[in-house]
């Protein structure tokens, strides 16, 4: 078999700039920096997290922050290749698609097992794909956000899905043969096996701790005992502990991790809320790096010694728009208003790091798919205050919700950004009703559950390089963070998936994205460059256009 591989040459020149951009995380997480921390391997580090994390099995997660924990705990079967987007073995030796992209054979490392001892397998793979398709409960099935964008529906639909599933069955061949059988061929195969939600588990440590067991109690999730403290993977860390009271994550180095030997003994997650008190911390020591920093602080950073390392920008930053939650948002004018009377121009000149583009669709131009020719709403205040006073929605009144503890790639401050976005709509004659809600306690929840916001800020990452894990993710069904219901849209969306790859995948979503910018469900507003920062003792860390970003590389100067 061949092992497959994603490659776009579009994307090459800027992907590729990450694969030369190693820095190093750092020093002992127990001394101050002057102290150093001597060797080149072993000891600590601390790396600050904006916000708790939300759960440690990965099929109920759809958080950055916690995906990055979960990554150096657990493995794919295929993994990205450091610093790029491509494909690179992870569990899987070699995959290969056939029967038109419905069947994937694995074949599996041998010999490798979980950090409970029990034994990594074929059966294993089909167990954690079998528990996902067959997942009971609409709270666990609510929860299953990348699976439910990538694999559809569940052997029986419960709750808001309702989806026809794409996983038809998996084999187990033999010990180190998996086989994978779809109901549908899927253009986000393979690379979409190499999203942190499909990470192979201990079935036993899965079964012991009652994994599936996730409830609801109004607008709030309770995730089970194995969630919260015993997650199990086959990674270069294990898990060890979470003080909530500290606030504090503790991995421990695994040492017989079958994919990657980690340097480091312990890997801790401090969680600072804070950007300003991160950037205070890492100052004396107390942390030896963390993400996001404000584009303001770049070069201050730099001055102090630390290394600040930009990773090409694959991401997008957008204005959500619920048309269920307000009726005139409905009308196509009020959202063209908004469109034409966000000075998104000004914005990313004043409040993004440089390097940052105004976006013009809601795919970065790295991914195939991207259409020069979309529609587009250039600034135009005048005319946004036509478009209202036709629409009959002069000085109405909007709920703008944006999150508190928490930067994201694409949102390095989101409080400066709702205060650039919402003088633009007062500008407009729009009354703003601000509502802020921390990131993980309650913000996602409302959104894109309750939909109880008007407008929000939200966007996204890449996960893999592929259209449809951008515009497919947020459009290609109905959703309550968006509040609308067009066939003819997800119809589009639904033939571009199933598009072969190539050049009849690349123009599907091509004019899928015609078609989204015409109708305009959401505003794009940047695509930019994100930043992580680490102590000058650090070395080692390779920065990823995906945030994918593994600490097992690290070692202390």
């Amino acid at each position: 078999m061949q092992q497959l591989r994603v490659t776009r040459a579009r994307r090459v020149a800027l992907i590729g700039l990450a694969g030369a951009l190693a820095v190093s995380i750092s020093a002992c997480a127990d001394s101050k920096r002057e102290e150093g921390a001597g060797g080149g391997s072993g000891g600590s580090m601390v790396f600050g997290a904006a916000g708790n994390p939300k759960t440690f099995d990965p099929l109920f997660n759809d958080d950055g922050e916690t995906f990055r924990i979960i990554r150096q705990m657990m493995d794919t079967l295929i993994m990205n290749k450091p610093g790029t987007a491509d494909l690179e073995p992870g569990l899987a030796e070699k995959w290969e698609g056939s029967n038109e992209g419905k069947t994937w054979t694995f074949t599996l490392k041998k010999g490798v097992k979980f950090h409970d001892g029990t034994p990594f397998n074929a059966e294993a793979v089909c167990f954690n794909f079998n528990r996902m398709f067959n997942m009971k409960g609409a709270a666990a099935q609510s929860q299953m956000i990348y699976y439910g964008d990538v694999f559809e529906g569940f052997a029986k639909n419960e709750g808001d899905a309702a989806g026809a599933p794409v996983f038809k069955d998996c084999q187990a061949k033999d010990e180190s043969t998996a086989i994978l059988n779809l109901n549908k061929a899927k253009g986000a195969f393979p690379a979409a096996f190499t999203l942190p939600s499909f990470s192979i588990q201990s079935p036993d440590a899965l079964k012991k701790y009652n994994a599936d067991n996730v409830t609801q109690s109004g607008d709030s999730f309770s995730y089970p005992e194995y969630a919260l403290k015993h997650p199990t993977g086959t990674g270069p860390f294990k898990f060890e502990s979470w003080d909530q009271a500290k606030g504090e994550i503790t991995l421990s180095k695994a040492t017989d991790s079958p994919t990657q030997t980690a340097k480091l003994d312990k890997l801790v997650f401090k969680v600072i809320p804070d950007e300003n008190a991160r950037k205070q911390a890492l100052k004396a020591g107390d942390i030896q790096g963390y993400d996001y920093p404000s584009p303001a602080d770049y070069g201050l950073l730099r001055n102090d010694g630390e290394q600040v390392l930009i990773r090409p920008s694959f991401n997008i930053l957008y204005l959500g728009i619920n048309q269920a939650n307000n009726p005139k948002l409905k009308d196509p004018k009020v959202r063209q208003a908004l469109a034409y009377g966000l000075n998104r121009d000004q914005f990313v000149k004043s409040k993004l790091p440089e390097g940052a583009e105004t976006a013009t669709q809601f795919v970065p131009k790295a991914i195939d798919g991207y259409n020069e020719n979309v529609t587009k709403y250039p600034y135009d205040l005048n005319r946004a205050k036509q478009l209202l006073k036709e629409a009959g929605a002069e000085g109405m009144t909007l709920k703008f919700y944006y999150p508190t503890e928490v930067t994201r790639p694409y949102m390095p401050n989101p409080a400066d950004i709702f205060t650039s976005l919402s003088e633009d709509m007062k500008a407009m004659g729009i009354k703003v009703e601000p509502i802020a809600k921390p990131w993980n306690g309650g913000y996602k929840d409302d959104v894109q559950k309750a939909g109880k916001q008007d407008v929000h800020l939200l966007g996204w990452t890449g996960d893999y390089n592929d259209a449809g894990n951008f515009v497919g993710t947020f459009f290609g069904r109905e959703k309550a963070e968006f509040g609308f219901n067009n066939p003819e849209l997800f119809a589009a969306l639904a033939a571009a998936d199933a598009a072969p790859a190539g050049e009849a995948h690349t123009k599907a979503y091509q004019e899928a994205n015609q078609k989204i910018m015409e109708y305009l469900p959401a505003i794009p507003i940047s695509y930019g460059p994100p930043a992580i920062v680490v102590g000058p003792k650090v070395k080692g860390l390779v920065a990823s256009p995906l945030t994918d970003e593994r600490f097992y590389t690290v070692t202390v100067n």
